[in-house]
C-alpha cells in the first residue's frame, strides 16, 4: 500500500510542525527559565525580609505564597506561547476551582486561618504554645497547617483552622512568668516559721526576680493540711528549672526544719459493745 502526499499539503504540514516545534521549544524555555527566575526572585525577597528583621513566621508564609503565585504565572505564559487561549483555560480553572472549593471547604478554611495567623500573629516560629490540645514549640507555619515539636520530640501537624477556632495559649509571648507552687504543712506546725523558711528559700535563688515581688500567703485550711501559695516571678527561659528546683528545695528545708508535709489519712475508731 502506498500513500502519496500532495506537495502543497506536505509543505503545509512541514510548516505547521516547524512552527509548533518552535513554539514548543519556546514554551519549554519559558518554563525552565521562568522557574529559575522565580527561584532567584524568592531568594532576593527572602533576603530582603531577613535584612528588614521580619519575623520568620511572616517571611516563610510570604515567600511560600509568592512562589506558588509566580509559578502559576509562568505556567500560563508557557501555555499561551503554544497558541492555546488562556482565557478559556482560566475560565475552566475558575469553574474547577469553585467545584474544588466546595469540596474542600475545610482546606480553604485552613488557608484563611493561615492568613489570619500571619496577620494577627498570635504566635511565631520558636514560640512554645498550646493549640488544639497540643503542646509544643512552633517549627513552621505553613499555608494550611502549623508544625509543632512536642517536649518528647514528637512532630505534630495541626490544621490552622482548628487552631484559630479554639483557644491559643502562648507561653513564650511574655518575658516573665509566674511560678505557682502549693507548699503544705501540718496543723501542728508554726505557720510563721513556715513563711520564714519559704521566704528564705526564695531569697537565695538568684533566678527569682525582685520585681514583681514574690508572694507567699496562707491560701487554704484544708482537711489535713495548711496550704501556702508560693508565687515567685522568673524569666520565661528559667521557668521549668526554677519550678523543679524549688519543689526539691522546699522538701529538703522542711525536713531540716522539722516541718511536716502531711498526706491524706483517715482515723478509724473501733468500738466494742458488750452484750
Amino acid at each position: 500500500m502506498e500513500f502519496n502526499l500532495d506537495g502543497n499539503l506536505w509543505n503545509q504540514l512541514s510548516d505547521l510542525m516547524s512552527t509548533f516545534g518552535i513554539s514548543l521549544f519556546i514554551a519549554l524555555c519559558i518554563l525552565v527559565i521562568g522557574r529559575q527566575v522565580v527561584k532567584i526572585l524568592i531568594k532576593v525577597i527572602n533576603s530582603a525580609l531577613e535584612r528588614s528583621k521580619t519575623e520568620d513566621t511572616v517571611r516563610i508564609f510570604v515567600t511560600n505564597l509568592l512562589n506558588t503565585l509566580l509559578m502559576i504565572v509562568v505556567f500560563i505564559a508557557a501555555i499561551n506561547q503554544l497558541g492555546i487561549e488562556t482565557t478559556s483555560i482560566i475560565a475552566v480553572l475558575g469553574a474547577a476551582g469553585l467545584a474544588i472549593g466546595l469540596a474542600l471547604q475545610g482546606s480553604l478554611s485552613n488557608f484563611a486561618a493561615g492568613i489570619l495567623i500571619v496577620i494577627y500573629r498570635p504566635y511565631k516560629v520558636g514560640d512554645y504554645i498550646q493549640a488544639d490540645s497540643h503542646l509544643g514549640t512552633v517549627l513552621d507555619i505553613q499555608i494550611f497547617s502549623t508544625v509543632l515539636k512536642t517536649p518528647d520530640n514528637k512532630l505534630v501537624i495541626v490544621p490552622n483552622g482548628s487552631i484559630m477556632n479554639g483557644s491559643i495559649v502562648n507561653f513564650s509571648h511574655q518575658a516573665e512568668r509566674r511560678v505557682d507552687i502549693i507548699a503544705s504543712c501540718s496543723y501542728d506546725d508554726d505557720i510563721d516559721k513556715v513563711k520564714s523558711v519559704l521566704t528564705d528559700i526564695l531569697s537565695k535563688d538568684e533566678r527569682i526576680l525582685s520585681e514583681p515581688k514574690p508572694r507567699i500567703a496562707l491560701s487554704e485550711l484544708a482537711d489535713s493540711s495548711v496550704n501556702f501559695i508560693v508565687r515567685p516571678w522568673v524569666k520565661n527561659a528559667d521557668y521549668l528549672d526554677v519550678y523543679y528546683s524549688l519543689l526539691e528545695e522546699i522538701k529538703k528545708r522542711f525536713d531540716q526544719e522539722g516541718i511536716s508535709i502531711p498526706y491524706p489519712q483517715s482515723d478509724v475508731h473501733i468500738h466494742n459493745h458488750s452484750e
